[in-house]
């Protein structure tokens, strides 16, 4: 079992999406700003919180259901190659960028291995 297929790893990630998905729907100023450059409509923007709960959701469901787990990872792949392709077309900083792409890549990564699975 790799790290990228750790039933450990998707529970750390899913807390990581719970966090992310409750500073979205608050919103921390961070994130309004962020909303803000990647010219994000305010009228949507209700989405984000909504998406990344559900996500964790999936993720966490990696023990037991990890056909489930796979296509959160799968869809959370799709979600960051809008989420990268937002920030080319704004043209955004690279610092700001970087997270997306490095998310990007760990849930590609995470699709093509899928979760480890005990039995």
């Amino acid at each position: 079992m790799s790290s990228l297929t750790s039933p450990r790893t998707y529970t750390a990630l899913a807390a990581f999406q719970t966090f992310d998905a409750v500073v979205c729907g608050i919103p921390v100023a961070y994130i309004e700003k962020s909303f803000d450059t990647l010219e994000v409509p305010q009228r949507i923007r209700w989405v984000f919180p909504t998406v990344k709960a559900a996500s964790a959701v999936g993720l966490v469901a990696a023990r037991r259901l990890p056909a489930l787990a796979r296509l959160t990872t799968f869809m959370l792949t799709v979600y960051f190659v809008l989420a990268v392709g937002a920030h080319v077309r704004v043209r955004d900083n690279v610092v700001s960028t970087v997270p997306a792409v490095g998310f990007l890549a760990l849930y590609a990564a995470m699709t093509a291995q899928g979760p480890s699975i005990s039995r």
